[in-house]
């Protein structure tokens, strides 16, 4: 089973209580950013943007511990940035995991194996490694700009699992991408013995140097992911809501709940969602009382909502439908059980896929202004950030 039955349990418990108090907008998962400083210069990542001053800066573990006690949601997502540069990370997994909060500590894992083998962390149900894997080899070191990395990532998940720790990988999927190429990647990261998978498509972050490559159709969004998530490999498993999932395939219909997977990092909690900046609140509860709601999402009419898709406004949106009704817990039991995903028209559209030429990342996507992804430019934009003290 890709998620611990005491996990399940927890949330289960968390959302029904929620219910049951009439509470209609809660947090389901705590996005922390404690830091914006990468060692990456990814092209559909726009963190490393920010001013050298910025990047200098992280939250205490401190005020980590307060955004987390302030939301009170039973799941912590630790993005960045990435978390392992932040040289206090070690006592702020510590302090969340006496908390006995659920953390996903997203990782391009190209420190992991270090810092396992110095003893930074120790195994716990409560903390898992999501490593940012986006293809296999070549294609994952192409996407980030830095050769090698895909090793060390590898490297890092094989040491993690082997010591015990619970490991996802988490990848994003881009406009253009070949389904083909991503089912035989899903093969090749369940090989790594990983827990489960998470996918998501890209959707056009401002800062994001690559602005042409983010899947900006919803109806042909639904098409690739029906590609990808039917006719679904055994050994494949996935740690996301199965409905949401489904979503993605275009079998289910879900409004965006942005306040259901809320972002905290340097500047305070973040309006209205983890993607889009339209101001900061000093309070959690300031952030569910100001923002207008009702001008964000699909249904609002905001041109910025129309084709996002990704799963920090989504899958809290599957996971509260799954417990508002019995329709929504069978239908979660469903495609759990039936998770095969038959699908005889998927698999033509697959070879007819696989009949197209593809370029070297045609898996993810990836162009900017129509050619590849220069990674001796992105090398050199994180090493003048190492210049001036933030790397």
């Amino acid at each position: 089973m890709p998620v611990p039955i005491s996990q399940m349990y927890t949330v289960a418990t968390y959302v029904l209580g929620q219910r049951l108090r009439g509470n209609r907008r809660y947090p389901l998962v705590l996005m922390l950013e404690p830091l914006f400083r990468c060692n990456l210069a990814c092209a559909g990542c726009g963190k490393i943007q920010y001013p050298a001053h910025i990047l200098k800066k992280h939250l205490t573990p401190e005020q980590c511990f307060r955004a987390v006690e302030e939301c009170g949601a039973p799941m912590v997502s630790i993005p960045g940035g990435e978390p392992l540069l932040h040289p206090q990370i070690k006592e702020i997994v510590e302090g969340l995991v006496a908390r006995k909060k659920y953390i996903y500590l997203c990782t391009n894992a190209i420190l992991l194996k270090e810092k396992l083998e110095a003893g930074w962390f120790k195994p716990s149900k409560y903390l898992t490694f999501s490593v940012h894997l986006d293809g296999h080899g070549d294609h994952h070191d192409f996407a980030v700009c830095r050769e090698g990395v895909f090793e060390a990532a590898t490297a890092g998940i094989r040491l993690a699992v082997e010591m015990g720790f619970r490991v996802t990988t988490n990848t994003t999927l881009f406009d253009g991408a070949d389904p083909n190429a991503v089912r035989r990647f899903f093969d090749e990261v369940m090989a790594l013995g990983v827990e489960g998978m998470m996918v998501s498509p890209g959707y056009a972050y401002p800062k994001a140097p690559d602005q042409k490559s983010f899947m900006r159709e919803r109806a042909k969004t639904n098409e690739f992911f029906e590609m990808v998530l039917s006719n679904r490999k055994k050994h494949w498993r996935f740690n996301q809501s199965p409905l949401f999932l489904e979503f993605l395939m275009g079998r289910r219909e879900y409004e965006c709940t942005p306040w259901g997977m809320p972002t905290f990092n340097l500047f305070g909690w973040q309006k209205p969602c983890y993607l889009l900046q339209d101001g900061y609140a000093e309070s959690f509860e300031g952030l569910i009382r100001e923002t207008r709601w009702e001008d964000y999402g699909r249904a609002s009419g905001n041109k910025a909502c129309q084709q996002c898709m990704v799963h920090s406004g989504f899958e809290a949106s599957a996971v509260n439908h799954t417990f508002a009704s019995f329709g929504g817990l069978w239908g979660n039991i469903k495609a759990m059980v039936f998770n095969r995903y038959a699908n005889p028209g998927a698999i033509n559209r697959l070879k007819s896929e696989a009949r197209k030429p593809h370029g070297p990342l045609a898996h993810l996507g990836l162009t900017i202004e129509g050619k590849a992804f220069d990674p001796a430019r992105a090398e050199r934009e994180v090493e003048s950030r190492e210049l001036v003290g933030v790397g």
